[in-house]
């Protein structure tokens, strides 16, 4: 390691460091520039790949600045390898796609002009480390493509990045959205490095308990066997491929079961002997799929399932995963995610995230007093908008997704008479999605604007000679994206609320004493072995893995957090958050 420009003056002392740049330099080594609050460089360090995990190291045990990193999802796993992680950074490849996008940023064209930095993400593009060291970044684990990790365009575009913030006409707002986006990187990073705690015995014991016992390599499971079997007698049929929906819709129309598509919840408005096997056996065939024998293999090892996140993978900033469905973990097999012994884990889950953003947002007290200390839901029924707590579930989802039919379309009017300001934020986003408008999250994320193929059609649809069936199509078309909207601006900032929980929780719990590390925790690396850790999150839940004595502390820290999220984003709103929190060996239990 050497030092560059910047380097101590007389007085021996350097300025400590706002900022750190890390990128890759010549001759395969990777450049630490140290900047100040204003961007401007105050020194630069180099490390080959051997030493730069205790270079990082040490400037983070120093100075704690923010790390910019073209990447987290690069260059983190070796770090966390090492036990070396960061507090905060910024994001490149993630703010990026925020930045040229939001309406917020007054001039985003030299973001977009940038277009090496355009790698949307594809949860479903499966994920493998390649086992390329730290500089191979272009070959490191990566869910979209490599963006450039080299110094120089590192640093180009953190200016750009830089100059788009503080010229935006909300700066405040979104650099609250880029470091809550840039926590989440970190915090996707340590949860794969943490793994979540998984009992390979117990996970056999619900497949076989749904499925038979363990099947050779190719062979279904005997009870889908059995279960088929009902299915093909009831339709008559001892040869149709159950896995096959066209050529089972087909028997299921022989069979006299008039339905459109093999759907379940079509299905289940028919009464025939073969809809009842017929619907366990595709269970059945989802739980082989998704998280049999083979996923079991494939995902746990040494005790830890490691999923892979895709923090913002959804275009709301929602979380996807692109690797083992930790998004998608049935509630069945719950019971597999058990703590370590000595450790328990400390469960928490936000009541009615979405209502409760949407009343904060829009300022609507009367939504906002409905869920005061007490499920919302009910709080509804309570002033007497309707009489159950199902109708006010279904009203409040159908105002957040546009439902209009049914009973959405029979409650959702109610609503708008008892909660006018937040039926009036969501209705507003709608219309403006339906006039090809895009919308904006409570922090600054827009939603996308309308493809030029869907622009084309509604303009042809408005011409005097259009035909009518273009009309309808249009203005199916429209209110499509009007749902879309009206629902962008809550989930995003749901999303928004759920990632400064994680931020807030993960500097608390970085804060907590190690303890000894017993030879059971191993797994969870040289970090995470010896202190309460995030383990798994999903949406409006997470799952501390905690050592026992650190349990209470970690609950706490949990409340704490859901109470600092709620304050940051609307503060002087009497909004709460309340949490179903549980401490227990394994996750399903209560």
């Amino acid at each position: 390691m050497s030092a560059g420009p910047g380097e101590p003056g007389p007085t021996g002392t350097a300025p400590s460091p706002t900022w750190c740049v890390l990128g890759r330099s010549d001759g395969g080594r990777t450049a630490l520039v140290m900047l100040d609050a204003e961007g401007a460089p105050l020194r630069s360090e180099y490390a080959a790949p051997e030493g730069l995990a205790a270079l990082v190291g040490r400037v983070e045990r120093e100075s704690s600045p923010r790390w910019v990193l073209s990447d987290a999802a690069a260059w983190c796993p070796r770090l966390l390898s090492a036990g070396v992680t960061l507090q905060r950074c910024h994001d490149l490849r993630l703010v990026h796609r925020i930045l040229r996008h939001s309406e917020l940023v007054r001039d985003p064209a030299p973001l977009r002009a940038a277009t090496a930095w355009d790698t949307p993400l594809d949860p479903h593009e499966p994920v493998r480390d390649t086992g390329a060291t730290l500089f191979d970044l272009d070959a490191a684990p990566s869910r979209s493509g490599a963006v450039p990790s080299d110094l120089e365009e590192t640093l180009a575009e953190f200016a750009r990045q830089r100059t788009a913030i503080d010229g935006a006409q909300d700066p405040a707002r979104l650099r609250l959205l880029v470091a809550a986006e840039s926590a989440g990187a970190l915090i996707a990073a340590e949860l794969q490095a943490a793994g979540i705690p998984w009992d390979v015995a117990e996970h056999d014991r619900i497949l076989s308990a749904a499925l038979g016992p363990r099947p050779s390599p190719g062979t279904p499971p005997r009870r889908m066997v059995e279960t088929g079997a009902e299915v093909r007698e009831a339709l008559g049929d001892p040869l149709v491929p159950l896995d096959s929906a066209p050529k089972l819709l087909r028997a299921l129309h022989r069979a006299g079961i008039d339905v459109a598509s093999t759907s379940q919840w079509e299905l289940k408005e028919h009464q025939h002997p073969a809809i009842a096997p017929l619907l366990q056996y595709k269970k059945m065939s989802r739980l082989l799929t998704a998280n049999g024998w083979t996923w079991l293999d494939e995902w746990v090892h040494e005790g830890r399932y490691r999923p892979l996140y895709v923090p913002g993978g959804v275009v709301t900033g929602r979380w996807a995963s692109s690797g083992g469905g930790a998004l998608q973990i049935p509630r069945q097999l719950r019971p597999a995610l058990r703590a370590d012994p000595g450790w328990l884990l400390v469960s928490a889950d936000v009541s009615q995230l979405e209502p409760r953003v949407l009343a904060a947002m829009s300022g609507d007290r009367a939504m906002i007093a409905a869920g005061a200390g007490r499920d919302l839901y009910s709080g509804i029924v309570e002033a007497g908008v309707v009489s159950t707590r199902q109708e006010a579930k279904i009203g409040v989802l159908g105002a957040l997704y546009g439902g209009t039919t049914g009973d959405s379309g029979r409650v959702v009017p109610r609503l708008r008479q008892t909660f006018p300001d937040a039926m009036r934020l969501v209705d507003d986003a709608a219309a403006t999605g339906e006039r090809s408008g895009t919308v904006t999250t409570w922090l600054g994320r827009s939603s996308p604007a309308p493809d030029e193929e869907w622009i084309r059609a509604q303009r042809a649809a408005h011409q005097v000679d259009a035909p009518a069936g273009a009309r309808e199509r249009a203005r199916r078309a429209a209110r499509d994206r009007g749902r879309f909207t009206r629902n962008f601006v809550v989930q995003g900032t749901a999303a928004e609320w759920a990632l400064s929980w994680m931020a807030a929780l993960r500097l608390r719990l970085a804060g907590f004493p190690a303890v000894p590390e017993p030879e059971a925790a191993a797994p969870s690396g040289p970090v995470f072995s010896r202190r309460a850790h995030l383990a798994f999150f999903l949406h409006d839940e997470v799952i501390v893995h905690a050592p026992a004595e650190q349990a209470e502390a970690a609950a706490a820290a949990i409340r704490d957090s859901a109470d600092a999220a709620g304050r940051l984003l609307f503060p002087g709103s009497p909004i709460d958050f309340p949490l179903d929190l549980t401490i227990s060996e394994r996750s399903a239990q209560t």
